[in-house]
């Protein structure tokens, strides 16, 4: 396994901390969808006690990343976190409501492809 893609022993508790000390990175295209999603970084980072990894990609292009279940003031939301070990920090890639047409009632869980 190459540095780039060394994962923590606890990855929530290191995507937490991230947030805490505000070591984040906000990708182009994250930017961009939060606007057109109704979601706005304060939601994100405001709920960071609330947050339940719920898919993991430890193989992902350039970073580990990992999706991340969260709600805050009733609105539920995935966010898609790439760790950055070496660089000590996080990526937010993508955040977005999840559909149910896709999600089980609980929206931890896809269902299962048709």
């Amino acid at each position: 396994m190459n540095d780039r893609h060394r994962i923590p022993i606890d990855p929530l508790s290191y995507i937490q901390r991230c947030i805490k000390e505000r070591k984040i990175f906000w990708t182009y295209h994250v930017t961009m969808r939060l606007k057109e999603r109704f979601i706005n970084r304060n939601e994100i980072l405001d709920s960071v006690s609330q947050f339940e990894i719920i898919e993991e990609y430890p193989d992902d292009k350039y970073f580990p990343s990992y999706l991340v279940y969260s709600w805050n003031k009733g609105n539920i939301f995935h966010v898609q976190f790439a760790i950055d070990m070496p660089g000590n920090n996080i990526r937010v890639i993508t955040a977005y409501q999840p559909d149910s047409q896709e999600w089980n009632e609980d929206f931890k869980t896809r269902r299962p492809s048709k």
